[in-house]
């Protein structure tokens, strides 16, 4: 039997976001390998650039610890610590700098009560389960044919996208916070600005890319049901 019989036609609705998935990653890393080649002045490493920040905003009692693994860096509100990749944590680039500021930024909002980043955290426990039980209610709704089921698990998949669309404007804000720091702080040239820059940007389009990746699913999962009744 021939490979066409098996391709799935409506896959090609996720492509697009597929592509610029792999576009974004391939941006993150070149922009953070550019990065790394753009030394800070001073001296100044990731875990100095987000120390700074949290004491400029009075978050004294959030600590910053050092992680493996490459481009980990997360702040978690839970235990109130920016955990730091092991070359962002040691290294006076501006790639470190960049990212450390980022999460830095994350713990300013929190402490802040910005609006979405609080927003984001409520939903997270439902949008985990949403996206669990998505594909499952399809599949099932789609092999015995109840299409209610079917819309069900778009429903419940919808989640995810309203997860990531949220957390666009998290991020961007985050990234904006941290420019302006390090831009006052007066201790960057524009070169190492622009490098941190680079690397923010790049990372924000991956968010954007989520984003589109989940949208076009759900349109893909529409598409799918519409086809059933057709048939």
């Amino acid at each position: 039997m021939p490979f066409y019989y098996y391709f799935d036609p409506t896959m090609l609705i996720v492509l697009p976001a597929l592509l610029l998935a792999l576009y974004a990653q391939f941006k993150v890393k070149s922009a953070y390998h550019a990065g790394d080649r753009v030394s800070t002045g001073y001296g100044m490493t990731g875990y100095d650039a987000a120390r700074r920040i949290l004491d400029q905003n009075g978050l004294y009692h959030v600590s910053i610890e050092e992680i493996p693994g490459e481009l980990s860096d997360h702040y978690d509100p839970r235990a109130n610590v920016i955990r730091l990749s092991a070359k962002v944590y040691h290294s006076n680039t501006a790639s470190a700098v960049g990212v450390a500021a980022h999460e830095a930024g994350h713990a300013v909002q929190y402490a802040q009560n910005y609006a979405p980043i609080r927003l984001r955290a409520a939903i997270i426990p439902v949008c985990n389960v949403g996206s669990t039980l998505a594909l499952p209610l399809f599949l099932v709704g789609l092999l015995l044919v109840i299409e209610p089921l079917m819309w069900f698990g778009i429903l419940a998949y919808s989640l995810t996208a309203l997860f990531q669309l949220i957390t666009l404007p998290v991020e961007f804000n985050a990234s904006r916070r941290a420019m302006t720091i390090l831009s006052d702080s007066g201790r960057f040239t524009e070169e190492q600005l622009r490098a941190s820059r680079k690397v923010l940007s790049a990372a924000a389009l991956t968010y954007v890319a989520a984003l589109a990746t989940s949208l076009l699913s759900v349109l893909r999962l529409i598409v799918i049901v519409g086809g059933r009744r057709r048939d």
